[in-house]
């Protein structure tokens, strides 16, 4: 079996401490662990890569992006290059910034600091777009190769999340291949069929290579690549999804499916349906959560577009019944869970056990509070219009004043 590892940026044992380092926090601050024990165990998960928390991470991701936007918009202004000279600097910018990647790994020793993902960002965009300036742009554009874009932008998010494991680099090469067959059919039924294709043998090749890392540093990537193939697959498939004809009249009565062909269409029904107990069981058997929980999403989005699929005028009342229904679901799961012994049926609890979820949600919560500030600073209220006082007389001892 030929071994990859060394052309990953980071080594084994580094990412490895990095995974010991997280759990030994977790489980402290949960109290599975003692400071005494922490304190002894600590030391042997010291690595020299550099984190950082994730809002400053953010913060550095987006302040390397509009430094190096700014800095190359500054040179074209003043460059004045030829439009052959642009196109070519575009592609030697992707070169750049994956360069400038690579040695603030291997040099500085970033690991998901937001300065190296913003420069590796910025070489798929450049790469891109150096390709449609180079390619497309001109009189004579071979437009039935404009493919060669998406096919250029998976396969680097490919690379990237393969040497860098950055988990968001798989979700832009999902987002690329569903590009590629826009230029090859203006069937909309092949166009769907060649995406779900296309992540079927994706999700194949990564159930394949995931047995082999079960049990190491690596499954948890490959969890969060497997899960997001199974919510591309389901997204490809429902047509009240992916097709935005259809989604714009869900609150319609009148029903267009003449755009597919109706044995497609039902089958595409009838695929909604089997999927998220497909998904649902994997996760289960392999005790994953990010996979029990988008097999969780894809029943409820198939509960949700059931009535636009048939054709069904929804009501308004529907979404109160879906929340009842989840609800009851998760109230009977706790219920079983905490009347088994000791909490715990067949490897699964209610009980948290970890402090991921406490962070996930405060970041959640954060997050909403930015979007959404409105629902929790008040808007500001119209000014009371001036009141005036007037036309009553009071007085005493020859006094008299208007009020």
């Amino acid at each position: 079996m030929r071994d990859y590892s060394a052309s990953r940026a980071y080594s084994a044992s580094s990412e490895e401490a990095l995974r010991a380092r997280d759990l030994l926090k977790d489980w402290t601050g949960e109290g599975f662990l003692t400071p005494a024990q922490y304190q002894r165990m600590e030391p042997d998960t010291v690595c020299e890569l550099r984190r950082t928390n994730f809002f400053l991470r953010l913060v550095l991701f987006l302040f390397t992006l509009i430094i190096v936007g700014a800095a190359v918009a500054l040179f074209f202004n003043i460059a004045h290059l030829t439009l052959l000279a642009d196109r070519i600097f575009l592609l030697l910018l992707a070169g750049g910034s994956y360069a400038a990647a690579e040695v603030a790994v291997s040099r500085a020793r970033l690991y998901r600091y937001g300065i190296e993902e913003a420069l590796l960002a910025c070489s798929v965009g450049f790469l891109c777009a150096g390709i449609q300036a180079t390619l497309f742009s001109g009189p004579y554009s071979p437009n039935a190769m404009e493919s060669l874009i998406p096919a250029a932008g998976a396969i680097a998010s490919l690379w990237i999340w393969h040497r860098f494991r950055l988990p968001y680099a798989p979700l832009a090469a999902l987002i690329f291949v569903a590009g590629l067959p826009g230029d090859w059919t203006s069937s909309h039924a092949a166009q769907h069929a060649i995406v779900v294709a296309f992540y079927t043998a994706g999700l194949i090749a990564v159930i394949a290579v995931r047995a082999r890392h079960r049990f190491t540093y690596l499954d948890e990537g490959y969890s969060t690549t497997e899960a997001l193939l199974w919510l591309g697959i389901y997204l490809a498939i429902n047509l009240q999804l992916s097709s935005p004809t259809l989604l714009g009249q869900w609150w319609d009565s009148s029903r267009t499916t003449t755009e597919f062909a109706r044995p497609f269409y039902w089958a595409t029904w009838v695929l909604t349906w089997c999927l998220p107990p497909l998904a649902l069981a994997r996760g289960l058997r392999l005790k994953d959560r990010w996979i029990i929980a988008v097999g969780t999403i894809l029943a409820i989005l198939t509960l949700v577009t059931n009535k636009p699929y048939l054709g069904w005028k929804p009501n308004n009342w529907d979404p109160m019944l879906l929340g009842i229904l989840l609800i009851g679901v998760a109230v009977l799961i706790r219920h079983r869970l905490a009347n088994a012994a000791g909490e715990i049926r067949r490897g699964f609890t209610a009980r948290r056990l970890s402090g991921r979820d406490k962070t996930w949600m405060n970041a959640g919560v954060t997050a909403l509070g930015f979007v959404t500030p409105n629902l929790v600073t008040p808007s500001p209220q119209p000014a009371s219009p001036e009141v005036h006082f007037g036309g009553g007389d009071s007085g005493g001892g020859g006094a008299s004043s208007d009020f």
